[in-house]
């Protein structure tokens, strides 16, 4: 038995209890919020990882769930963490999935038709196989709640101010924008002073690129998001509708992760002729994501004016311009840091709170 225990917070029933999926950086910054007084009114019943839970309905000390994890002998298995909420006698019972694992927001449709609410920053469903969307669609139609604000610019008022000019009979027309931290931040820095691959150990060193860089450099997480903002605006685009650049060359995309890390200077000479070009040109580097009118969906690395609003950006900031048939003359822009476990973490708690 661990020695370090889960502990009830309250002994009367919660307004809303959670079970949390996944103790990455993002799930361990949303267990440091679910600490704060902000999160008074719920009940962690639950946590897992990828290959142990720890489960006890009366409720949880969240400061305690990592190390209570890493002692557990309970192996993965969905059933007693819902049954858990069901246990709690909350009035919402609500899953907080903070994986990246396709398996996981598989399920999530199936939870939501289930009568649970899910509160997402995976974007493996409604960015994933068109046939996904649909389902949670369906879902959706039984009242419960998807929280998704976290899987689109780590909490910016992306898909809500979407949903919300849409509800007042506005219609997306064009959308263009970087949807990344990790690149914004890396073309921003990239004036060829500098090798692309010394930047990119950076980036990674400093926690803006996932643990591969590939996940980022692939244009993948781009296209999932770019998927979802055009899903939502009503774009029934399949997956393999999005052109997608990938910013690795073919040699680097089959090899293991430290194989990959030690071959990083093998991205340095197409990049740098790129950007030689784009110099040439009195422009710069920016990945991009774009959508127009017709449903013509790409990401890639674009050669962009200096007065370009994407050539503006600093940090790890994404960007968002939407135009629509009210934001027609001048697009309504959405910006700001769009990476951060401290950021994702805070949209999801903001998504549980609205449950």
């Amino acid at each position: 038995m661990s020695a370090v225990a889960f502990a009830p917070r309250v002994d009367t029933a919660p307004r809303s209890a959670l079970v949390l999926l996944g103790t990455g950086v993002v799930g361990r910054a949303l267990l440091t919020l679910l600490g704060t007084p902000a999160a008074a009114s719920l009940r962690l019943v639950g946590a897992a990882n990828s290959k142990r839970q720890h489960v006890l309905p009366d409720g949880a000390v969240p400061g305690d769930a990592v190390e209570c994890l890493a002692r557990s002998r309970e192996g993965r298995d969905n059933g007693p963490l819902l049954a858990a909420l069901d246990a709690a006698g909350a009035a919402h019972k609500i899953v907080v999935d903070a994986t990246a694992c396709t398996v996981e927001a598989g399920r999530h449709a199936d939870w939501l038709a289930a009568g649970y609410h899910v509160v997402t920053a995976n974007k493996a469903l409604a960015g994933g196989q068109l046939a996904g969307w649909r389902a949670l669609q369906k879902a959706l139609a039984n009242g419960a709640v998807y929280g998704d604000a976290a899987t689109v610019g780590a909490g910016l008022p992306v898909l809500s101010t979407l949903r919300r000019l849409r509800q007042c009979g506005d219609s997306l027309l064009t959308l263009e924008g970087v949807f990344s931290g990790s690149l914004s931040w890396l073309f921003n820095q990239y004036d060829g002073s500098r090798p692309f691959s010394a930047l990119l150990r950076d980036a990674r060193q400093l926690g803006f690129t996932e643990p591969d860089p590939r996940s980022d450099l692939s244009g993948e997480d781009v296209a999932r998001k770019l998927l979802i903002i055009a899903r939502h605006a009503g774009f029934a685009l399949g997956s393999d509708e999005v052109e997608v650049e990938s910013l690795v060359p073919e040699a680097l995309r089959g090899i293991d992760t430290q194989t990959f890390l030690d071959r990083l200077e093998e991205l340095d000479e197409p990049l740098r002729a790129r950007h030689v070009q784009a110099k040439a040109n009195g422009k710069r580097l920016r990945y991009l994501a774009r959508l127009n009118q017709r449903g013509r969906a790409r990401v890639g690395l674009v050669e962009v004016d200096a007065d370009h609003p994407a050539a503006r950006l600093s940090g790890t900031d994404n960007q968002f311009a939407l135009t629509t048939t009210r934001y027609h003359a001048t697009p309504l822009v959405i910006q700001g840091p769009g990476a951060g476990p401290e950021i994702t973490a805070q949209a999801l708690l903001g998504d549980i709170l609205a449950v």
